[in-house]
């Protein structure tokens, strides 16, 4: 069995913004492909402000503990099951696109002991839903809390539209820095026994994305907390939550995207990230942001790429 059943184009490149000389035609579509019109980001934007009309607390509510907290879990956890649940059907259990667009060519999912219940996609069910969402709902429900007490800071698209829009946009800008920092420090020494959790799935599908130990949900979801400095609206943090939420699930596919007709129409997972899950001290951050070649962790997915990362590995332990 040969290591990968698909490779897409490679090199591996991260966004032409770090490229030089300038490319800003190339950087404007870059960032246009990543929000317009038919992509992941937008699809979240849209459920963001869905769930804020008509199925979160008013701030008003939310200003004293009561059942909107457990409204908030309900509606996370129904969306969660709803999006992985379709994309593993879809996939892996009926394989509506066979492994056309599969990354590894291992099926998806495995039995085992070292899953809870002898079985991976049990085992990623139970973590998603029961630490994943449980941990997401109460940050979210801190930040209702803390802005309908003034411990946070609220803005409104009539009061500063400028800021209320570019926030979306930077919350992805912000992730790929704190995703890479934290990540990194998940595979420390000290950290390790906790995200090992998550890297029992070396062949991924749309429930392995949020399987991960409570800790790592801490830090994982512990991005949100940035609105505790930064003046936001609350859809801004169901926004930023879900980004973080579903992004894991629809990047964890095993599938670089969703074929219609013999073409992509829609991207999902990156091989880049795909990589990670094969190799583990590889590529901890994405494509935003070259972080992974500025500190020496890039693998470009090439076969060079596989060796550099090999010779490294092997005089760190030197």
């Amino acid at each position: 069995m040969s290591e990968w059943n698909h490779i897409p184009e490679v090199p591996i490149r991260v966004s032409p913004l770090w490229q030089w000389p300038p490319k800003p035609g190339a950087t404007f579509r870059w960032y246009f492909d990543s929000w317009f019109f038919l992509t992941v980001n937008m699809a979240i934007c849209g459920l963001a402000f869905l769930s804020y009309a008509w199925f979160s607390p008013s701030l008003e509510s939310a200003a004293t503990p009561g059942l909107w907290i457990a409204g908030i879990w309900l509606r996370n956890a129904i969306i969660v099951a709803t999006l992985a649940g379709t994309l593993h059907l879809w996939f892996h259990k009926y394989s509506g696109q066979g492994t056309d667009l599969k990354y590894d060519p291992r099926p998806f999912p495995r039995q085992g002991r070292m899953f809870t219940l002898n079985s991976q996609l049990l085992d990623n069910m139970i973590w998603t839903i029961g630490s994943g969402v449980t941990i997401w709902s109460a940050l979210e429900a801190l930040l209702w809390w803390s802005m309908a007490n003034g411990y946070a800071a609220v803005i409104t698209f009539d009061t500063n539209a400028i800021w209320f829009v570019a926030i979306f946009f930077l919350i992805p800008v912000w992730e790929s820095f704190y995703f890479y920092w934290m990540h990194r420090f998940l595979h420390t020494n000290a950290m390790y026994r906790f995200h090992a959790l998550h890297h029992r799935n070396t062949d991924i599908g749309p429930w392995s994305g949020l399987s991960m130990h409570p800790v790592e949900h801490a830090f994982y979801f512990g991005s949100v907390l940035i609105h505790f400095a930064i003046a936001s609206h609350p859809v801004h943090i169901i926004f930023h939550l879900m980004f973080y939420g579903l992004l894991a699930i629809t990047t964890h596919t095993g599938f670089e995207g969703v074929l219609f007709r013999n073409k992509k129409r829609l991207h999902l997972g990156n091989f880049h990230h795909q990589i990670h899950h094969r190799y583990f001290e590889c590529n901890y951050g994405n494509l935003d942001v070259p972080w992974d070649i500025l500190f020496g962790s890039w693998h470009d997915g090439t076969e060079d790429g596989k060796t550099a990362m090999k010779e490294r590995l092997r005089n760190r332990k030197r």
